[in-house]
């Protein structure tokens, strides 16, 4: 008798939670959508930025009566699963009720990709102020704490940078891919300074690893894929040429400029797909180097961005207008030059992330050579970049 009581209260419970779970689901207003042409769930799901979460697929399913099989009709909306909310004016986390600084982040995130690649109208602070919570932020999120490196002690930096203390937690979940310009059998732009050969590849590593020390400091994982083992961090003027870097700690860089940039390209994609399945949701690509002109013509520090990749370009003016406001402080005439443009460049058109491709000076201009030549001046390029990719994180 006591078996069977047990047995109809389990059912009663049973009931009730099933009831309660379908009550809550039918109470939250989710975003509609149809599909396009072609679509099947995973191309419909990903379209958002959905498809990596198997939480999403479920609730894809139970809102629309459908199993993984099922078809998708095109003259039909389906509910996704992406809560709606009305920003409150305060917090994505008085607004969600979801208390994790990490998590409101990636939701800012979430709701200004999808603003710049045109799927949501407008940014949640203003009109309307609909702001989009996708369900894997509160059903599955993944634990960004976790995700940030526990090793501290780095001897690429070189002996007096090697130990790199945590100071915050700020990038926590990012992925950057740092790529100093050139390398190995090719030494980039070469100039002379104080009667010395300098050449570009050795200044844009240094600035290099001062802006990948930055990032792991607060939290980033970071991929370095010009090394050289034995330079590290140097704090002195003339940085001597030489041939021994390599690409990935390992490989050697080819004579052939195709090749070298294949490797490149394809090295950062690899690691770029093994993140992506690991839920990493922000991977951004900087490029640094050194530009070569006219002796007589000075420049200002400049972004180039692959054409029509909306999240590149605000990314890349994220970092121009931290520069400018720099420049606006530190030059006595507070004019800054430097510009955002388009560009058709293999690392920009091949690699997966977002990214920025930077020159930082022109090594022929004696002024400008002081950008690059004083160790503080690179340390403050690196600073400044910084900045930016903590603001576009």
């Amino acid at each position: 008798m006591l078996s069977f009581f047990l047995k109809i209260n389990s059912r009663i419970i049973l009931f009730f939670a099933a009831y309660i779970t379908v009550f809550a689901v039918s109470a939250q207003d989710y975003l509609t959508a149809k599909p396009a042409s072609g679509d099947g769930i995973y191309v419909f799901l990903r379209r958002y930025g959905l498809e990596r979460h198997a939480c999403n697929y479920d609730l894809f399913y139970a809102l629309n009566g459908l199993n993984k099989n099922s078809a998708l009709q095109l003259t039909k909306s389906y509910k996704l699963p992406v809560e709606l909310h009305t920003y409150d004016k305060k917090s994505i986390r008085s607004t969600t009720g979801l208390d994790d600084w990490h998590i409101a982040k990636q939701a800012q995130r979430y709701n200004q990709r999808l603003q710049d690649l045109g799927i949501k109208s407008e940014d949640f602070r203003r009109g309307k102020r609909q702001l989009w919570l996708p369900n894997h932020l509160r059903a599955c999120p993944t634990d960004l704490k976790k995700l940030v490196p526990t090793e501290r002690d780095y001897p690429i930096f070189g002996q007096k940078y090697s130990h790199v203390p945590l100071k915050s937690q700020q990038l926590a979940g990012a992925v950057y891919y740092i790529v100093a310009g050139h390398g190995g059998p090719d030494p980039g732009a070469m100039a002379t300074y104080k009667g010395k050969k300098i050449c570009e590849d050795e200044y844009a590593y240094d600035i290099s690893l001062r802006l990948a020390r930055n990032l792991l400091e607060n939290g980033a994982t970071v991929h370095l894929i010009i090394r050289d083992d034995n330079d590290g961090i140097r704090d002195k003027e003339i940085l001597e040429c030489d041939k021994d870097e390599t690409c990935c700690e390992t490989q050697e860089i080819p004579f052939d400029q195709k090749e070298r940039l294949t490797q490149r390209s394809e090295a950062i994609n690899d690691l770029y797909k093994k993140h992506y399945k690991e839920n990493i949701d922000y991977q951004c690509l900087i490029e640094i180097h050194v530009d070569s002109r006219s002796q007589k013509e000075r420049i200002d520090l400049f972004f180039y961005h692959q054409p029509d990749d909306v999240l590149s370009q605000q990314l890349n003016q994220t970092l121009h207008e931290v520069f400018k406001a720099k420049y606006s402080i530190h030059r006595k005439s507070g004019q800054y030059e430097g510009s955002v443009k388009p560009r058709d460049l293999h690392m920009l058109r091949e690699t997966m992330p977002i990214s920025a491709f930077l020159e930082v000076a022109n090594i022929q201009n004696p002024n400008d050579q002081k950008r690059i030549i004083l160790p503080a001046n690179r340390q403050a390029i690196a600073d400044w970049l910084t900045e930016g990719l903590l603001s576009d994180y």
